[in-house]
């Protein structure tokens, strides 16, 4: 089996995330460079922070709904309340089967016009954008109050080269 085409990354950025707190505040930073036709990979364990990065994100695109996790319905729209973009907030993780299973969720249809975010992504939604953006989660290596998390951003393809991730980190 060949393995999913992956772009080299056109930009990366790592950060430190202290607290709920901070990772809902980098959603809503995040959501200022998003546009519509943008895929947003979140990959981390499970409570690493994926869905509270998503609700931050949900925040700064002025979304409608609460952002939750849709774990049990898979996928979740969230229309705009403004003139800004819906945000698909999906959620991979009982999904077995790549783009095929993904395929019944029209996740190709509705990209063009909304910021689809993608939880437990890896190896099911890659073949759907070559322009995407992967989060990689990582909770800190000694920290005591599970609190601290490392998040890279790899921004891949044309889309991302030359964006300024920096202005993440404010």
């Amino acid at each position: 089996m060949e393995a999913p085409h992956s772009p080299a990354p056109a930009v990366s950025l790592q950060l430190t995330v202290n607290s709920p707190q901070q990772m809902g505040e980098l959603g809503r930073r995040l959501a200022k460079i998003l546009r519509p036709g943008d895929l947003v990979m979140l990959t981390g364990e499970l409570g690493a922070g994926k869905t509270t990065l998503t609700r931050g994100l949900g925040e700064g695109l002025g979304v409608r709904g609460a952002v939750t996790s849709p774990t049990f319905v898979i996928a979740r729209v969230h229309p705009s309340l403004g003139d800004g973009p819906p945000l698909v907030h999906v959620d991979a993780y009982r999904l077995g089967g790549g783009l095929d299973e993904m395929e019944d969720l029209d996740l190709d249809v509705s990209l063009p016009d909304s910021v689809v975010v993608v939880e437990w992504g890896d190896g099911k939604v890659e073949d759907l954008s070559d322009d995407r953006l992967h989060v990689v989660i990582h909770r800190a290596v000694g920290d005591t109050t599970d609190e601290v998390r490392e998040v890279t951003l790899r921004g891949l393809g044309g889309r991302w080269a030359g964006a300024d991730l920096t202005v993440l980190s404010a």
